[in-house]
């Protein structure tokens, strides 16, 4: 079964610092620092009074440089080459603990009354700077909201704390109630719950389980100035739009979600896996439309180009498609024969269960690893999914890869399509550059300039899983057109001091008071 043998193999928190939940390899560069901002601008510092009254409603406030750092650390290329140059990306904050949904409020209503920006914070495995306080202020860290509160065994409902990591959560409904939630994203030990819900994550097996737009059945959330609100509940409804997606998503501009009410599965039974190999990328995603189109929903549908299948499964002579499903064996069985028979008619099988272990050991070395390149101090990795329909991927995939081939200073760029729908797919773009230390940024801004261009262009969803943050800020208002000012209006509208995470989702970073 996936779920059990993925617990076992590589989703645990062994590979992970924990305490701070500090991303490694450029943690000792915290006491050699200098307190110089690296992505801050203009800081907004608490003061005395504030700091007093924030202890009074928190658990413990923290100012201190090297606590901010460590405290506000992400795992976003962006953040860790500036903070490798030798400036922290955002050192200027108070870090405020919280452990009840009664000291969030009392939090947003000292920080209205002030305005002063508030970005909440919880495992930091964001990779688009989306829990950066770019304006300094309160970082309100959530993590001690951790708490599993209870479960509807009749309608398969659990309800849980925002702060909740993703391993711990998923272990014990395992355990405690033989369930699973299916989410298993390659973050799951260092992401929390809300993280979750704040950027619209996925997870690897979506095809079978969704996304977590899908999974979320309610939740409560604390607006800007202190007031809680209840949204969803419902399995379905016709009752005007729909108030929960709003929050789903806003990666902290909007409220801050303190618990979560999630539909669950139980454990699957049986599971079964089949690869094969197509003579281009193109015929690989022609095969997985058909599967999907014709009522296949496997768990994993991965499809990797040929860059990607030598470095996953030492195969770099064609584009290698896995094809693993799990839950009750009729269902399996059936999805596994429509699977077969669209695949047999395109390509040539491969072997299923050897490509299926491959895939378990080595599904983190493509994007961004350094596997396959020599890796130098002016060595740069990340990595870029988008949602596309079916009609535009090969052509979105070969432009894309053309664009960042393009940029000067690139290594080569690929992809593999990751998550699958009936009306379209997400491809996971990898783009890989080697320059002078100094020129880092400069590469890095321009490959995702040359990418998102091309995007733009197929009118293609900028992001898929990972949200936009600060990177993909540039491209919002071009993306969305028209409807961009709708964001910026029900921004204003429930956040009218601008103090809810300034400066993401393409929005301003600059508070109320400031644009008199």
């Amino acid at each position: 079964m996936i779920s059990k043998e993925a617990i076992k193999r590589g989703y645990n928190r062994g590979n992970y610092v924990v305490g701070a939940h500090t991303p490694p390899g450029y943690a000792a560069t915290i006491a050699r620092t200098p307190d110089a901002p690296g992505l801050q601008r203009d800081a907004v510092t608490v003061d005395a009074a504030t700091l007093a009254a924030l202890r009074q409603a928190a658990d413990e406030v923290l100012t201190d440089t090297g606590s901010v750092v460590a405290w506000t650390r992400d795992w976003w290329a962006g953040s860790m080459m500036t903070e490798t140059a030798g400036k922290p990306a955002t050192p200027r904050a108070a870090i405020v603990r919280v452990s009840t949904v009664e000291q969030v409020q009392a939090v947003m209503r000292i920080a209205s009354e002030r305005a002063v920006p508030v970005t909440v914070s919880a495992g930091r495995s964001n990779v688009t700077g989306a829990a950066l306080p770019v304006r300094g202020g309160i970082v309100l860290d959530v993590c001690a909201m951790n708490r599993l509160i209870g479960f509807d065994r009749d309608s398969q409902i659990v309800e849980v704390e925002a702060g909740m990591f993703g391993d711990i959560f998923e272990q014990t409904i395992q355990r405690e109630y033989g369930m699973t939630m299916g989410h298993w994203p390659s973050s799951y030990a260092i992401s929390t719950v809300g993280g979750w819900v704040a950027c619209r994550g996925a997870g690897q097996l979506s095809t079978r389980y969704g996304k977590i737009e899908d999974m979320v059945f309610g939740m409560d959330v604390v607006l800007a100035d202190g007031r809680l609100v209840t949204v969803g509940g419902y399995s379905r409804a016709a009752l005007g739009p729909d108030l929960q997606q709003l929050f789903i998503g806003s990666e902290g501009t909007l409220g801050v979600i303190v618990r979560v009410r999630l539909k669950l599965h139980r454990l699957p039974d049986h599971g079964r896996a089949i690869a094969y190999g197509f003579k281009t990328f193109a015929i690989g995603l022609e095969a997985c439309r058909q599967i999907l189109q014709q009522g296949g929903n496997p768990a994993a549908l991965r499809l990797y180009d040929e860059l990607e299948s030598g470095v996953q499964f030492g195969l770099p002579d064609t584009n290698v498609l896995l094809v693993a499903d799990e839950g009750a064996p009729e269902i399996v069985e059936a999805v596994m024969t429509i699977s077969e028979r669209v695949c047999r008619e395109l390509g040539e099988p491969l072997d299923g269960d050897a490509i299926f272990e491959r895939w378990l050991d080595t599904r983190y070395l493509t994007g961004k690893s350094a596997e396959g390149f020599k890796r130098s101090p002016g060595f740069v990795a990340d990595t870029l999914e988008m949602c596309g329909p079916w009609s535009a991927l090969a052509d979105i995939y070969r432009d894309v890869v053309a664009a960042i081939n393009a940029v000067p200073g690139t290594l080569a760029g690929s992809a593999h399509q990751s998550h699958a729908y009936v009306d379209g797919a997400c491809l996971y773009f990898s783009l890989r550059g080697e320059v002078a230390v100094e020129d880092r940024q400069r590469w890095y801004r321009a490959a995702w300039d040359a990418a998102n261009a091309v995007l733009i262009q197929y009118n293609a969803a900028l992001s898929h899983h990972h949200g936009i943050g600060l990177l993909r800020a540039p491209y919002m208002a071009p993306s969305l057109g028209s409807a961009f000012p709708l964001l910026a209006t029900v921004k204003r509208a429930l956040d009218p001091h601008n103090i809810l995470n300034p400066g993401k989702l393409g929005l301003t970073d600059v508070l109320s008071h400031e644009a008199r």
